[in-house]
């Protein structure tokens, strides 16, 4: 995958890219009501198991974009889809405490805006061209 849509986290001992694609981007407004409910959600949650199954839901959300991608323009080598438990099975709490800046990183490639600007001619050049048309010669 293209590494500056994503950030790259190791669960077990393979590597997987997270991507906040906008497939995900709608799993997390159905369960969040949107990306910016995000952050209040997870820190607001009840208890520290109902969080860590929070933070094990995005993980697996999100490094599932990339396999997905490539199952969708590799269809004849598909890779298997992590699974929660697999999530909980191959990390500690410790681990997932570390992936909140890769989670970090992969909302905000996802989300950053390039603004391209065009140029435009001045105001200033535009009435003196317009003004030199209404004057004699």
């Amino acid at each position: 995958m293209e590494n500056d849509r994503g950030a790259m986290i190791q669960i077990g001992n393979r590597e997987y890219e997270m991507l906040l694609t906008t497939r995900a981007t709608k799993e997390i407004a159905k369960r969040y009501g949107g990306l910016e409910h995000l952050g209040d959600k997870l820190m607001k949650a009840e208890n520290f198991e109902l969080a860590l199954d929070e933070v094990v839901w995005l993980i697996t959300l999100l490094a599932n974009q990339s396999i997905l991608v490539y199952n969708l323009l590799e269809p004849d080598h598909k890779r298997e889809l992590l699974t929660e438990e697999a999530v909980e099975l191959l990390t500690t709490p410790l681990d997932l405490s570390d992936y909140k800046s890769a989670i970090m990183e992969a909302m905000v490639k996802g989300t950053k805006r390039y603004v391209e600007s065009e140029e435009e001619p001045s105001k200033n050049v535009l009435v003196g061209q317009m003004t030199k048309s209404c004057l004699p010669d």
